[in-house]
């Protein structure tokens, strides 16, 4: 008798057959370790420790009140994540990616940015926890105002963030044509501002909460920009919205509301611009079926995580939702890769 039909477990692992091989699933199950790694040195400040020349295992735990022996592990991993480099005689250095990104100063700084995935990071842990409750574990107000230093790391990790997105935006959203602007939630007014250098006829009023634009207004004179771009404290959904503007941009907001909530706000860009002007949302879409890009699905877990109507949305519905409220020319166009943003444009009937 043939014993093919009582191959153990372990056998049909080996066999070949599809979804055989288990290495993604333990990626997966490991993929917090590299991520703590990463947060663990941005926030002790070893990267700016090492900006300008190599150190010993012994010369960074005293510079950093750390166990020598405990740090070489924590040295090698980095190595070995591609974040560090070491010399034959035991010299730690910014590996090219950590020095063009990770020290402060740089021009592609995103360390702030880490600060906020780092402020994120006990949030995810309770993921089962908000699946159950339905309630966010990080309250809103925490990264918007009613905490300094974090409203303060959440801001400039928007903006980190915004000039590699906003430089890919101007280079795709046309607005020659455009004087007035009115950005609603512009965070950091960092899109505001790079539209405003790539247009010098251009003003906009960027529209946001009092904690965040006081933060906003240091980032827009720090761009150039405070002559054109100012800003208006206020709650985009409660309070009135600036009419008069012939364009009107909502970058990263549609991801915080409900699509009840996105339809009000294509509703109240309406009414705030003029006939023929254009609204430009921009924000992490994903394909019909919600379900790819794998980041766009995982960056509707975030948003749960942390607002009370947060997730994610289809570029396709949000032109279905512009079209119901009277907008036509509805135009769609996607980020340069890897970039996973996506701008659905419509102009006021």
């Amino acid at each position: 008798m043939s014993d093919k039909g009582n191959a153990t477990g372990h056998e049909k692992l080996q066999s070949g057959q599809p979804g055989s091989d288990p290495s993604m699933l333990m990626q997966l199950s490991t993929a917090y370790w590299g991520s703590q790694v990463l947060l663990t040195a941005n926030r002790m400040g070893l990267f700016d420790l090492l900006k300008d020349d190599g150190h010993s295992t012994e010369e960074l735990a005293s510079a950093l009140g750390l166990q020598p022996r405990h740090l070489l592990l924590f040295l090698r991993a980095c190595v070995g994540l591609g974040l560090l480099t070491e010399s034959p005689a035991g010299q730690y250095r910014n590996s090219p990616l950590s020095a063009a990104f990770l020290v402060p100063g740089a021009p592609g700084f995103m360390g702030n940015a880490i600060s906020y995935s780092d402020n994120l990071y006990d949030t995810w842990g309770q993921l089962e926890q908000t699946l159950r409750s339905g309630t966010p574990p990080m309250a809103t107000d925490t990264y918007t105002g009613h905490d300094a230093e974090k409203t303060r790391h959440f801001v400039y990790g928007m903006h980190d963030r915004a000039l590699g997105i906003g430089q890919a935006m101007v280079g795709i959203v046309d607005l020659t044509k455009y004087r007035r602007m009115l950005d609603i939630g512009g965070g950091p007014g960092t899109y505001s501002s790079l539209f405003a250098r790539r247009h010098p006829e251009l003003r906009s009023v960027v529209m946001d909460l009092p904690g965040v634009v006081a933060i906003a207004s240091e980032i827009i004179a720090g761009l150039g920009v405070a002559d054109r771009v100012d800003t208006l404290a206020g709650d985009y959904l409660n309070d009135h919205w600036p009419g008069g503007n012939d364009v009107v941009l909502i970058s990263g907001v549609f991801h915080r509301e409900s699509e009840q909530g996105c339809r009000a706000l294509i509703d109240s860009a309406r009414q705030a611009l003029e006939v023929g002007g254009l609204l430009v949302v921009s924000d992490v879409f994903t394909d019909a079926g919600n379900t790819t890009p794998p980041f766009a699905a995982l960056f509707g877990l975030n948003m749960m995580l942390t607002a009370p109507d947060g997730g994610v949305h289809a570029d396709a519905d949000v032109g279905q939702w512009m079209i119901d409220a009277g907008f036509t020319d509805i135009q769609y166009r996607q980020f340069p890769p890897p970039m996973p943003h996506r701008v659905v444009m419509g102009t006021r009937a």
